[in-house]
């Protein structure tokens, strides 16, 4: 990211971004540019869509407020998606919105709400999931918007959940050491000594209940892990475990360090 324009303003688009490209704004978008960022004819605009890579744009006026982007050179093509999954317990209103930005910008590709025993709020607003997920990757350089799933029960996530899949879950009552030693050492149960794809679970405030936490304990491909001596509250522990996953098995290794050590494992991308 040394050379990544940070000057410049970014916004997510539904349209296809080629050259010579024409993008018409709503006008959400069109007032945020106009008279919050004070943007006018010719200024530089980053585009994204999620599918074609970023693009340089020129701010173009189409009539009195009507806006409309005039796409250029691409600037950085589109990566693979992440493969990284958090899931969670919804939270409410502010705390729910803080968490989905932090996954956004820790590199999680899929968000999935999973309703608990001790849910306190089962009511998830996916619009507004999706409303700061784009606004999280518009300020950070992500180029990947990720996934909203529905809501689903705990119970029926834990279904079927792919062989290939290690799922890390946070657990207030799991024995305090190492986490990284934790994982490190799960990855030796899967095929090839390492998951193809990861996910994260951190559950609601209230902690999970015992029979939930029998079923994931009793899930092959769970990976139990314990976020230190201080109880953290749901959103704070989301960034803890999200960070820990990604320096320990993810994309934050360096690949040939992690190539050279003693289990000799492959990298595992997400």
């Amino acid at each position: 990211m040394a050379s990544y324009d940070f000057s410049s303003p970014r916004l997510f688009v539904e349209a296809a971004l080629a050259p010579g490209a024409e993008v018409a704004l709503d006008a959400a978008q069109a007032n945020y540019l106009r008279n919050a960022l004070r943007l006018r004819e010719g200024d530089g605009v980053l585009a994204f869509n999620g599918r074609d890579g970023e693009w340089r744009a020129a701010l173009a006026p189409r009539g009195r407020r009507a806006l409309a982007l005039e796409v250029g050179e691409r600037t950085r093509p589109q990566p693979d998606a992440p493969t990284l999954s958090y899931l969670f317990a919804p939270l409410k209103h502010a705390r729910l919105d803080y968490m989905v930005q932090k996954a956004v910008e820790m590199g999680a590709g899929a968000l999935r709400p999973v309703l608990t025993r001790r849910t306190q709020a089962e009511r998830v607003n996916l619009e507004r999931m999706r409303a700061n997920a784009v606004e999280a990757a518009e300020q950070c350089g992500v180029l990947c918007v990720p996934r909203i799933d529905a809501p689903q029960r705990l119970s029926d996530a834990l279904k079927d959940w792919p062989a290939d899949r290690m799922l890390v879950f946070c657990d207030e009552d799991a024995p305090q050491g190492d986490p990284r030693a934790a994982l490190l050492g799960s990855r030796a149960g899967f095929p090839g000594g390492a998951p193809a794809a990861l996910a994260v679970l951190v559950g609601p405030e209230g902690g999970f209940a015992p029979q939930e936490r029998e079923a994931l304990l009793a899930l092959p491909q769970a990976a139990r892990i314990s976020l230190g001596p201080r109880v953290l509250r749901a959103d704070t522990a989301a960034v803890a475990a999200l960070a820990l996953v990604q320096a320990t098995l993810g994309d934050w290794r360096d690949a040939q360090a992690f190539a050279n050590e003693p289990s000799n494992r492959p990298i595992i991308k997400t």
